[in-house]
């Protein structure tokens, strides 16, 4: 099973990572957040919102393409709050109106992208 842990200073929020909330790709997030309820996207929204200027912070000591594992798991955790603020602040319900379903739009390139890749 792959670690969960993240940096020392964001221990508190492994539990989070622990949930499934820490998922690399825009596809993983979007099927979580979906299979989630109202109230559990509130709980990550209240627990992520307090600490993402730190998180931010953070992240930004590491360039994107060469981030220990760690601080990985922690980008991706931050991006579940991307995920789903507008669902928490403006709907306040798990779906979107006039959304889209995010599988009709595979990626087709991996992220970050590899050395020689065009971005």
């Amino acid at each position: 099973m792959p670690s969960l842990s993240l940096p020392n200073a964001f221990k508190d929020l492994e539990p989070l990572a622990a949930s499934g909330w820490a998922l690399a790709t825009e596809r993983e997030r979007n099927s979580k957040h979906y299979a989630s309820t109202m109230a559990e996207l509130q709980e990550v929204y209240d627990t992520l919102l307090p600490r993402i200027d730190d998180i931010l912070e953070y992240l930004n000591n590491f360039p994107l393409d060469d981030m220990p594992e760690d601080a990985k798991r922690l980008l991706h955790l931050s991006f579940a709050l991307a995920e789903i603020n507008v669902a928490v602040e403006r709907y306040h319900q798990v779906t979107v109106p006039n959304g889209f379903d995010t599988n009709r739009f595979p990626s087709l390139h991996p992220f970050p992208p590899q050395a020689g890749e065009m971005t």
